[in-house]
Formats: C-alpha cells, structure tokens, sequence
C-alpha cells in the first residue's frame, strides 16, 4: 500500500508500493473479491477486477410467487344464494356409509413442486383410494428443485380422497389427500 512518509527503501511521499498491491490482488482473488477500496493519509486507492462474463454480474431476481386474490362474487348473487351445505365424500363401495368432509384430515402440501404418486415411473403408487396408512407413512414425493421429498402422512386413517394427478405441479398448502381417521 502507500506510505505517506519515506520507508526504509527510500521511497517517496505518497509513492504506491508495487508488491503490497500484488498482495492485495492476491487477497483479493483468494477470498473472491472483486472491489477493494483503501483510504489513508491522503492516498486513496481503489482496485476493481472485472467479473468473469466481462462485466458486472446480475444477480438473478427471486422467483416470486404470488397468488390471486380471491373472487368475490357480487352482493345480489350472494343474497339469492342457498347458505352452504354439509359437503358429503363417498366412501368406498359396499359400506353404505359416507362422511361429511368436517369429519375427514386433509393432507397438505408443505412445499411448492410437482407431485408424484409412485417412487418412479411405472412404479405402483405409494398409496390408493381405500388403503389403510399409518401415521408417518410415505403417501406421495413432491419435487422440488430437483430434490425428491417424501411426504409423509400425518394421521392414522383411510386414504378417502386424492385431490391431485400425477406429475400436477402443487403450491405450499394445497390439498393432497383426504384420510379418514380411525
């Protein structure tokens, strides 16, 4: 760096020494810096190496992901509408038995990604209408970034209801499966 007195070397006021700047360049390039800027006594030095494609890097923007507000239908057609009724799901045949959809656990996405329904293609499913599972047992993989993510059921229960296809990208929160809990 500079030195505003003379050094040992006989070197001038305000003169930059070549080998400390070769270390700060070093420096530099060791800890990945690409800007370093030095202020004392009156000697100012700035060092800027270009980026790699030549000029400054962009970082890329976040991803956003935004959802769309909810529709509100207009205030005549709510007052004609009949108040909400129990919604009902058909349980599996033979029963003769259904339950109302209050009564059921509904399993939901813990992250966005793309839903798979079987461990690989041409694989069975993890699980079908009517099975039986246990808690904490694999009921789909959800991808996302490349990473396979087990999701796993958190209620003991038959499977009643799945909300999604195979390969259908999913959102964080939206519903996988419906479980009737035992």
């Amino acid at each position: 760096m500079a030195k505003k007195s003379s050094t040992e070397s006989g070197k001038q006021a305000g003169t930059v020494n070549l080998p400390e700047i070769e270390q700060i360049l070093e420096f530099m390039g060791k800890h990945g810096l690409e800007e370093f800027e030095y202020e004392h006594a009156g000697l100012h030095i700035r060092l800027k190496k270009p980026s790699a494609t030549g000029g400054y890097r962009a970082m890329p923007a976040p991803e956003m992901y935004v959802a769309a507000p909810p529709i509100q239908a207009p205030a005549s057609a709510l007052a004609s509408a009949p108040g909400p009724s129990p919604v009902r799901e058909s349980a599996p045949a033979g029963s003769g038995e259904t339950t109302r959809a209050e009564d059921l656990h509904i399993v939901k996405s813990p992250i966005v990604g793309t839903f798979y329904e079987s461990p690989s293609p041409g694989t069975s499913a993890f699980v079908k209408v009517g099975d039986q599972v246990e808690q904490g047992q694999v009921l789909c993989i959800i991808e996302a970034m490349k990473l396979m993510n087990e999701i796993e059921s958190d209620a003991s229960g038959e499977i009643v209801k799945r909300f999604v296809q195979n390969g259908q990208p999913v959102e964080y929160g939206q519903q996988l499966f419906a479980v009737r809990p035992l």
